[in-house]
């Protein structure tokens, strides 16, 4: 009977009824979002509520001022998050695949988001299931379900029986069932959908993970927590000068001025600022190199991983088998290097067993002994044809094919190795023999098939494969090639004091040898079995000498990513199936494959190597190390450049003198400030030896007592130095607002020196001079011209309540800012032991506080 399945109307309902076939996107913020939340900056209220105060003084031009840096900073920061969406957006791009199915009785391909449920889907060999579904046909149909299950070979499938169970689980041998994500490795079928999207085996798994919260990272809660208080203190500040101002001095209207220049001057708001803008450009700075960041903020935290769980198949190797070893049941063995040298003597187990593999192979196993076969030119049944076959089961991991030539039928089988020798009945010496060479191989890594054959006398195919009489014809071993860049990977990995951790479903000698193969330290192995029977504390014991888990399950492996974060370890996660996203999503770095990945692991991850490289991981962890360095850098240079600002703004009001700075000039001084946080510091180089030093600790606050220390030692010496000059210029009648300008040149000199002492944690000044950074040329010349601007525009003068300025003041304003670049970088290294090695000393590889 010809099958029709829906119609083009049916399938419109159903899929309007219950949405497309596809997981659902992480929310997202929209851009109106993004403005509102840019909106609640303390430092944009403060500059809109100083823009407010100037037009009730009737100075326009100084409220339009003030209005336009507002609008700056709402713009550039509104740009930065939309960009962070789209990073998150980009893994759309991975779309679901496309799917044949039936429809007004005739069969037509769609978009995999298309199907819908009651959809008859044809399936064939090396097609991926669009979604969950039933049999209602199959012809020898075998499905991989790893990226279900974990399990590497393929199962069979049958079509549905009025017995059949309606509450089984993928993985099974003999269901009727398939499933969203899976391969169709074998024979052909046709299903109709049950589930599809939210509603699959897959889409369940990834729903599941919405349980698994994640945390905030720890750079953003210590900067919030930083600005908060700072903005409290200076809040509190401010009002107490408002207060006095108003009541010593009167003039409410310039008392809020004064308070808000206070509390500009103190709200380090380029602190999140900073975070944002390095960790976005960090995220395109690592795409470069083959690595999608869906979360920004993994960036700096894979720069202090202190373990990589890495999964085996499709990570460290290939996923791409290829024939190592050959064994003849007369105990010859033949190691296959050029598979063009085979001898001939083994012609028969290479034709044998590709014989009992598919005719157009899609397993990754049976396209490795089609290759090793032509290559050797085994072939003798040239024109045999494929008459009938049995598929693997769950009593006898084994398959046959029949092949007919000339009149003759041969049968060809494949499978375990035990399997084949029961086929086989071997005596036991033979079955001794052969277990020796099966365990030999197992050791190495190698993953065993048996092989045998078999003659069928006429065309009355027995029920079973074991009904016939088959002759061991040899054994098979295939290694699934490591990927070229892991072993140098994984060794950097440790010169970087990472520790790498292996977990796989495969059994513990293979998973011990392909760890000896990547590099991965010496230490104990542990089962899947052995992990059941330990408790937390028990587990957490053992964490510090294993260095493969074998025969784990995926729940298993979410549970070893929490016990080593209760550890206290920074855990990046590597994984590519479904049985990893939830491991993914609890580790503090989930690391998924982008072409062979699903969607839920990628959903589930923080970052993606878009070309399935491990050795990506490594250019990750040198950046992320460096882009930490880089906010170090930057937050040291935030906090050193407002000690100065906050005590030129205090200084008059406690000594009775004039008001120094208003909003307006605090305002310009932020423009300087922000471009050299957002530019200079992201552009900086890395360290000398980043790669050699160990992982910063995971407890160690960004924000350490040592590196305040040492950043309020910076400005505490500019700002003796600029309140020097500016009560001495005072107290010699030198004019108001000349003073002024005075002290403001000389503040943009040392906040200049203070720029080239926070690029390097290194005491060599030369190194100051030397880096090269094209940022930091781009902004010098931009405060060259503002500067040469407010020399030589009168009405830009006026404006600031700058008086004209000496060529002589000149001097001494850039005087000051070369003497404080000379005695920083000579206190660089005494402050460095005094504090804790705040600064990285020459010669050694010890990072900022540790």
């Amino acid at each position: 009977m010809k099958l029709a399945g829906l119609t083009t109307h049916a399938a419109a309902e159903h899929l309007a009824a219950e949405g497309a076939n596809e997981l659902p996107a992480a929310g997202r913020r929209s851009v109106l979002r993004i403005v509102f939340e840019v909106l609640r900056e303390p430092m944009l209220a403060l500059l809109l509520a100083g823009g407010f105060a100037y037009l009730l003084l009737g100075d326009l031009a100084e409220a339009l001022i003030l209005l336009a840096f507002a609008t700056f900073s709402v713009v550039v920061t509104v740009i930065q998050e939309v960009r962070t969406e789209h990073v998150l957006e980009a893994l759309r791009d991975l779309s679901a695949p496309r799917a044949l199915v039936i429809r007004n009785g005739a069969r037509i391909r769609i978009a995999g988001r298309e199907v819908v449920r009651d959809d008859l889907i044809v399936l064939e060999q090396g097609d991926r299931v669009a979604a969950d579904a039933v049999l209602i046909e199959a012809a020898d149909l075998q499905t991989d379900e790893s990226l279900l299950t974990g399990e590497s070979l393929p199962v069979g499938k049958v079509a549905a029986g009025p017995n059949s169970a309606d509450d089984v689980r993928p993985g099974g041998e003999g269901q009727p069932y398939v499933y969203s994500g899976s391969l169709v490795v074998r024979g052909s079928g046709i299903a109709r959908v049950l589930a599809t999207g939210p509603r699959s085996e897959i889409g369940r798994i990834g729903q599941s993970l919405a349980g698994l919260e994640t945390e905030a990272p720890r750079l953003r809660r210590e900067t919030m927590r930083i600005v908060t208080w700072s903005a409290i203190g200076g809040s509190a500040v401010a009002l107490l000068v408002v207060l006095l101002f108003g009541l010593l001095r009167g003039g409410w209207i310039e008392a809020v001025l004064a308070g808000i220049a206070i509390g500009m001057s103190m709200l380090p708001e380029e602190f999140p600022v900073v975070l944002t803008i390095f960790l976005a450009m960090g995220a395109w700075r690592i795409g470069k190199v083959g690595v999608l960041t869906r979360r920004a903020a993994a960036i700096e935290t894979l720069g202090s991983a202190t373990v990589l769980c890495t999964d085996k198949t499709g990570t460290l190797t290939e996923n791409r088998m290829s024939v190592a070893e050959l064994w003849l049941p007369s105990g010859d063995a033949f190691a296959v290097g050029s598979r063009s040298n085979v001898p001939d003597a083994y012609h028969d187990l290479l034709e044998t067993a590709a014989l009992a593999s598919a005719a157009d192979p899609a397993d990754p196993m049976e396209i490795a002994l089609h290759d090793v076969r032509n290559a050797a030119g085994a072939i003798s049944l040239t024109s045999a044809t494929m008459v009938h076959g049995y598929a693997v089961r769950p009593e006898l991991l084994a398959m046959s094919n029949i092949w007919e030539s000339d009149g003759r039928l041969t049968i060809a089988a494949k499978g375990a190795p035990e399997a084949i020798a029961g086929l086989c009945c071997l005596p036991p010496e033979q079955l001794a023999a052969m277990t020796d060479a099966v365990e030999a191989m197992a050791r190495r890594g190698i993953r065993v098939l048996g092989v045998a054959t078999a003659t069928a006398h006429d065309r009355d195919w027995a029920a079973s494969q074991a009904d016939y009489r088959y002759t061991l014809t040899g054994l098979v071993g295939l290694a699934d090639p490591l990927r070229a860049c892991v072993s140098g990977a994984v060794a950097e990995c440790r010169s970087a004091g990472i520790r790498v951790v292996m977990i796989t479903g495969d059994y513990a000698a293979t998973a011990r040898s392909i760890a000896a193969q990547a590099g991965i330290a010496d230490g104990e192995v542990l089962t899947g079995t052995d992990l059941a029977s330990l408790d937390d504390a028990q587990l957490r014991r053992h964490l510090k000498a294993v260095t493969v888990f074998a025969r784990i399950m995926p729940e298993q492996k979410l549970r070893i990513v929490q016990a080593f974060k209760a550890d206290g370890e920074i855990v990046a996660m590597t994984g590519d199936g479904v049985n990893d996203a939830p491991s993914l999503k609890a580790a503090d770095i989930g690391v998924a494959m982008g072409k062979r990945g699903t969607d839920v692991a990628r959903e589930a991850s923080d970052m993606v190597l878009l070309d399935d490289d491990f050795g990506s991981i490594v250019q990750s962890v040198r950046l992320g190390r460096r882009i930490y360095d880089n906010i170090r850098k930057a937050m040291a240079f935030i906090f050193a450049v407002h000690v100065p600002i906050a005590g030129l703004a205090l200084l008059p009001l406690f000594l009775g003198l004039p008001i120094l700075f208003g909003p307006i000039h605090i305002a310009l001084l932020e423009m300087v400030i922000d471009p050299v946080c957002a530019l200079v510091f992201e552009a900086e180089r890395e360290e000398e030896g980043i790669m050699r030093r160990q992982p910063r600790d995971p407890g160690e606050a960004l924000f350490s007592l040592p590196m305040i220390g040492w950043s309020v030692f910076q400005g505490g010496l500019a700002f003796a130095m600029l309140a020097t000059v500016f009560l001495t210029e005072t107290w010699s009648g030198m004019p108001e607002m000349e003073v002024r300008a005075l002290t403001f040149f000389a503040l943009i000199a040392e906040m200049g020196a203070l720029i080239l002492v926070n690029r390097s944690f290194s005491g060599r000044l030369g190194d100051a001079f030397v880096h090269h950074n094209a940022a930091l040329r781009y902004v010098a010349l931009a405060i060259t011209a503002v500067t040469a601007l407010i020399l030589f525009a009168p009405p830009v003068q006026a404006l600031l309540k700058f008086g004209s300025i000496a060529w002589r003041d000149m001097v001494l304003a850039a005087g000051l800012g070369i003497c404080l670049l000379l005695l920083l970088e000579a206190c660089k290294t005494l402050v460095s032991r005094l504090m804790g090695q705040m600064v990285q000393i020459p010669g050694s590889n010890r990072g900022l506080a540790r």
